[in-house]
């Protein structure tokens, strides 16, 4: 019994010493502490190089405009790293308000009537300290247009705003009606199916600088628009070249992905609030002609668009109006030199809802320039869709800022 309570005293004593020494040392001086941190971390670092880090998979209607990107867009052929620690897209989008940094930049606002009465507010950044183009008449100008309740001064228009700078060239944001601060004239705001706003602005643009080549770049809602304006007009554009961010190609399949459980929760709710926000800004204008009280209890953005956009611009239904919106069903007729940029993991735009038909140049550059003019031509991550040999698309692993600015660079410093 004496030999018993010997054991135990010792062994109290040893492990009361064992768990202090760990206290004092703590989780990195113990080696099972140690040797789970490493092990997870060559876990991570071994999953991240395998399933994260990729090349982007870059596919163009014809040899030709493939070779130019390769050669004049390096970037499309490179290894993206996404952020080590942040690599989800979800995340991604959540995080990036707070840590992305917005340079400094000075617009000059303008403000210009449309048909109908209304009023559209551009936000010009002249660049008179261009070294590269000193003369205003012939500098060129890039067009901006935001996503779908972006203005001039989001992040990644300032960005982008920046990257022209450092070419030379002049900047005009497209604002949307009644985004911006300025006042609605008339009960009408925008939508990615109708283009008649960018045609007013795009006329007005060509007018003031006859001499400067014109050129655009549209993320989101703003590229869909863009590839819509550009399916319609065909050769009858003054722009020379053409790059989208994160487009939705398939607004039905963008509307589905944004009503699943999570991404309802997170983004869908967010981005109607921010829709009813600017309707009841100006609702003095618009009670006139809908229904706003309604407008204002839809929960999702499909019954936003049901109750408000839809029958804004005239369409019969929702569905209607969703089809029109669709840029998959006019890139056909595209031709300019376009470049689309998509994330995989984009819940936005799905890369499920993008064409799937006809010829194809590979990624390798080793397939059949079969293509018509005027085909487009498509790749995501696991498929190869086909028709616009002006069009080329590069699918990212994950979204990224500077990548997309790293790419828009290139590609318009060269038309």
């Amino acid at each position: 019994m004496i030999s018993l309570d010997i054991n135990l005293n010792v062994l109290t004593r040893d492990l009361s010493l064992y768990l202090e020494n760990q206290v004092k040392v703590g989780l990195f001086g113990s080696g099972v502490g140690l040797s789970l941190v490493l092990g997870f971390s060559a876990a991570y670092t071994c999953y991240y190089l395998v399933s994260v880090a990729k090349k982007p998979q870059l596919v163009a209607g014809g040899k030709k405009f493939y070779k130019f990107l390769r050669e004049q867009c390096p970037v499309v052929s490179e290894t993206y790293y996404p952020t080590f620690w942040c690599w989800e897209s979800r995340i991604q989008t959540l995080l990036r308000p707070f840590v992305t940094a917005k340079p400094g930049v000075t617009y000059r606002n303008e403000l210009i009537k449309a048909a109908d009465g209304g009023q559209i507010s551009l936000d010009w950044f002249d660049n008179d300290e261009s070294p590269t183009h000193p003369d205003p008449a012939s500098r060129p100008t890039v067009i901006l247009l935001p996503g779908l309740t972006g203005t001039s001064r989001e992040s990644y228009i300032l960005h982008m705003v920046q990257q022209s700078r450092d070419l030379g060239y002049r900047c005009v944001v497209f604002n949307n009606r009644g985004v911006s601060g300025e006042m609605l004239l008339t009960p009408r705001t925008y939508c990615a199916a109708n283009t008649e706003d960018l045609e007013t602005v795009m006329e007005h643009i060509q007018r003031t600088n006859e001499a400067a080549p014109l050129m655009a770049a549209g993320v989101s809602m703003g590229g869909m628009m863009l590839a819509n304006y550009l399916g319609r007009k065909g050769r009858a554009t003054c722009l020379k070249g053409v790059v989208l961010f994160s487009a939705g190609w398939d607004v039905f399949e963008c509307t589905a992905s944004l009503e699943k459980p999570l991404d309802r929760f997170i983004f869908n709710s967010y981005l109607t609030s921010c829709l009813q926000a600017s309707v009841d800004r100006h609702r003095p204008v618009l009670e006139k002609a809908y229904d706003i009280d309604h407008v204002m209890k839809a929960k999702t953005i499909r019954e936003f668009d049901e109750r408000f956009t839809s029958i804004m611009f005239g369409y019969p239904t929702n569905d209607d109006y969703y089809h029109a919106a669709s840029p998959v069903h006019t890139l056909r007729s595209v031709q300019v030199p376009m470049l689309c940029l998509n994330a995989a993991d984009d819940v936005f735009s799905p890369s499920h809802g993008e064409p799937q038909t006809g010829p194809r140049w590979s990624i390798n550059g080793h397939g059949e320039d079969r293509g018509p003019p005027g085909t487009f031509s498509l790749l995501t991550m696991d498929h190869f869709y086909g028709n616009c040999k002006k069009v080329a698309v590069v699918v990212e692993v994950v979204q990224s800022d500077i990548w997309s600015y790293k790419s828009k660079k290139g590609f318009l410093r060269d038309f």
